[in-house]
C-alpha cells in the first residue's frame, strides 16, 4: 500500500513537470546590447541591463493565455545605446525585428523591422524592472512593454481576424499613461513615425485593410503554401489589394511603409515563383505600393 501511494505521487509529480515544460510565456525575446559608442564607461551595468530585459520580456505573463514552448512569440531586441548622459541616464536607439512561425515549414516570416530613435531611459544596476498598467513607473519598462503588446497584436492578427486588437488597447494605455512624463516618442506631435502613430494606426478603424491584409497574408496565403503554393499565392495577391487600398487612402501610413520594409524581400521570392500574369499584377502593385524602392520589385520578372 505504501508503495503504491508513492509511484502516485512520483506519476503526480512528473505530470506537474511536464505541464510546467510543456506550457510557458507567451514571448520568446533574444535580447542584445551594443555599447561601442560608449567606449570608455563602466560596462558591467549593460549585462545586468542585458539580463533584466531579457526577464522582464521572456517572463513575465503578459496574457490570460496559455502557450506551448513550441508556440512563443519570437523576436529579436537590439539595445543600440549611443549615449550615456550620466551614470545611470541613457540614450538609446531599439532596433526590434518579429518573427512568425509559417505552417508546415522551417521558414519564419518578418511581421516587423522597426528601429525606435527616440529611447532615453534610465536604469540602475540591479534596479528590478517594475511594470504597472496603466501607470507610468520608468520610459525604460513602458517602451519594452508598449513593444510587447504591439508584437502580440501582430501576432494575433495574423492568425484571426482582428485578433489583436485588445492588445493594441493595452499599447494605448502605455500611450496615455506616458505623455505626462516628459520622454520623447509618445506625442502625436513629435512626429508622423512615433510609438504613438505606430498603435493608432493598427487601432484606428479607418484603417482595417491593412489588418484584413495580416490576416489573409500569413493565414490564407503563407500557410497554405505547403500543401497548395498555386492557392497560397493567389490568396498573398488578393491581399495585396487591401494595402493598395490603403495606399489610395491614405499614401503616407506610416504602418503601410513598415509592411513594405519587412516584407519587401518575401513579396519578391513568392513572386518569383508565379505565372507570368501573377507576376506582372504584383509587381504593378508592390511598385505603385513602394516606389522609393520601385527597381526592385523587377526581380520578380527575372
Amino acid at each position: 500500500m505504501r508503495l503504491g501511494i508513492h509511484k502516485k505521487i512520483a506519476i503526480l509529480l512528473i505530470s506537474v513537470l511536464i505541464s510546467m515544460q510543456s506550457f510557458a510565456q507567451e514571448i520568446y525575446c533574444n535580447v542584445q546590447i551594443n555599447t561601442q559608442q560608449v567606449e570608455g564607461t563602466e560596462k558591467k551595468v549593460f549585462e545586468t541591463l542585458r539580463t533584466a530585459i531579457f526577464e522582464f520580456m521572456n517572463n513575465r505573463q503578459w496574457t490570460s493565455y496559455s502557450f506551448k514552448i513550441e508556440e512563443r512569440i519570437e523576436c529579436t531586441i537590439l539595445l543600440n545605446v549611443t549615449s550615456r548622459i550620466s551614470s545611470d541616464e541613457f540614450t538609446a536607439e531599439l532596433n526590434m525585428a518579429l518573427k512568425r512561425p509559417i505552417y508546415n515549414s522551417a521558414y519564419n516570416s518578418t511581421t516587423l523591422n522597426y528601429i525606435d530613435k527616440d529611447f532615453k531611459f534610465t536604469y540602475v544596476e540591479y534596479q528590478p524592472l517594475d511594470f504597472i498598467e496603466n501607470t507610468f513607473t520608468s520610459n525604460l519598462t513602458s517602451v519594452l512593454a508598449y513593444y510587447v503588446y504591439i508584437f502580440l497584436g501582430l501576432d494575433f492578427d495574423s492568425f484571426t481576424m482582428y485578433g489583436g486588437t485588445p492588445f493594441y488597447g493595452k499599447a494605448e494605455n502605455i500611450v496615455n499613461a506616458a505623455l505626462s512624463a516628459g520622454y520623447a516618442g509618445w506625442k502625436s506631435f513629435e512626429s508622423q513615425k512615433n510609438r504613438y502613430w505606430l498603435v493608432e494606426n493598427l487601432s484606428n478603424p479607418a484603417y482595417q485593410p491593412i489588418r484584413k491584409f495580416m490576416y489573409e497574408y500569413h493565414r490564407l496565403g503563407l500557410d497554405q503554401m505547403y500543401d497548395d503554393s498555386q492557392r497560397g499565392r493567389a490568396a498573398i495577391l488578393k491581399s495585396l489589394d487591401y494595402l493598395a487600398e490603403i495606399k489610395d487612402g491614405w499614401p503616407n501610413l506610416f504602418f503601410l511603409q513598415l509592411i513594405m520594409d519587412a516584407k519587401r524581400d518575401e513579396f519578391i521570392n513568392v513572386f518569383s515563383e508565379g505565372s507570368s500574369t501573377e507576376k506582372t499584377r504584383a509587381m504593378n502593385i508592390l511598385k505603385k505600393l513602394d516606389p522609393s524602392q520601385s527597381s526592385r520589385y523587377d526581380e520578380i520578372m527575372n
